[in-house]
């Protein structure tokens, strides 16, 4: 596969040639050369990830088409975008799940992310053939894959996270979770100018907000990794980090990669998931506080992962205060609905072993024992 057949074979499916800006094409030649020669993908699995590219390039040019036809939404602003972050494991989807029940903000949909154009009307959110396609394919995936729903699920109309605001840059994550694929990770994690990707991510929200209003609340646990160019393109930002044990979510995380992976491939190397993810952990890490140094230590609120298992409205409420927003009695009332219909464990209980990725607990917590102590961690054995 190459960039021209890519961009060929999204004009074939949309009917449009326009992806907008051409530094986004960096990525996306990363990215094919390491699927080429690194990736160990499957035939099913290479079809998968190229298809993905299709669709993440054909998702571009309709923004573009969209923006071409109404270009007086780029006048519109994005005022104080809430985003919410952390090491990935560490309660991001339930507060970002609270924060979506409120009827004054607005959340990036999981089928907006396949499916945005046109610009859902209200009761498009979770209704109508889009939302339905979406549905329909997640319940497949409770079917075939209930270990992955058994660690993260999301329904369509679940807040998804808005890495897929930067899929379409070809500068995301996502890309490492479902290969192994270390010449892109190096591109990613510390040579990628990540600001293309983010101007793509603002442009997608003011088209998605035509009809649609409210508070944008977003989340993605990788934004440590690029927090620098998220201030620059949204300079009014409300930044939310969650913290927890780390030994509980390099186990977690690795777990995930691991059942993803095999989706696309017969060879993974768990150890070397191990490996990679304590390095780009301690990359977020820095980043997030080399942010602070630059900002002010208030610049992020952090919250603790215990404490939003413990009382999790109430850790909204406070993330409501910090950012003197008025926790009202709807979003109050919304918040409790979602937390009676949504028990933990719902969709399966999540297990896994730090010894499969030739890690312990110990070996963990001793990498990151300055992180546990700055954020005065809570752990247990």
């Amino acid at each position: 596969m190459t960039i021209e057949k890519i961009i060929a074979a999204a004009s074939a499916q949309t009917g449009l040639t326009d992806f907008g800006d051409p530094s986004v094409l960096e990525g996306l030649r990363r990215l094919l050369e390491a699927y080429a020669t690194e990736a160990r993908f499957t035939e099913r699995g290479a079809a998968m990830a190229e298809g993905d590219l299709v669709t993440y390039m054909g998702i571009r040019m309709k923004i573009e088409d969209w923006l071409a036809k109404h270009p007086e939404l780029l006048e519109a602003p994005i005022e104080k975008p809430m985003f919410v972050f952390g090491l990935p494991r560490t309660g991001t989807t339930l507060v970002i799940n609270l924060l979506n029940a409120d009827p004054a903000r607005r959340s990036f949909l999981r089928w907006e992310a396949y499916d945005p154009t046109p610009p859902a009307q209200p009761h498009e959110l979770s209704a109508g053939p889009r939302y339905q396609k979406m549905q329909d394919k997640t319940q497949m995936s409770l079917q075939y894959m209930p270990q992955i729903a058994a660690i993260h699920y999301e329904d369509a109309d679940s807040p998804t996270e808005c890495q897929f605001l930067m899929t379409p840059s070809f500068c995301a994550q996502v890309y490492e979770s479902q290969a192994d694929i270390p010449s892109y990770r190096q591109w990613f994690l510390h040579e990628a100018d990540y600001r293309p990707a983010f101007r793509h991510h603002k442009r997608t929200l003011q088209a998605l907000q035509q009809n649609t209003k409210g508070r944008w609340t977003l989340k993605n646990p990788w934004h440590p990794l690029y927090l620098d160019a998220l201030h620059e393109t949204y300079p009014d930002s409300q930044l939310v980090m969650t913290h927890r044990d780390p030994a509980e979510v390099v186990g977690s995380i690795c777990s995930l990669i691991k059942h993803v992976r095999a989706i696309y491939s017969d060879s993974v190397d768990l150890k070397g998931i191990g490996e990679t993810f304590m390095d780009t952990f301690q990359v977020m890490i820095d980043r997030a506080d080399a942010f602070k140094a630059k900002h002010g230590e208030n610049a992020i609120h952090d919250v603790q992962y215990a404490d939003v298992v413990r009382d999790p409205i109430g850790v909204v409420r406070g993330i409501y205060d910090r950012f003197d927003e008025a926790f009202t009695p709807a979003a109050d009332a919304a918040m409790q609905a979602y937390m009676a219909n949504n028990q933990k464990g719902k969709h399966g209980k999540h297990s896994y072993d730090l010894a499969e990725y030739g890690l312990t607990k110990e070996g963990v917590r001793e990498r990151f024992q300055s992180y546990i102590e700055r954020y005065d961690i809570p752990v247990k054995d």
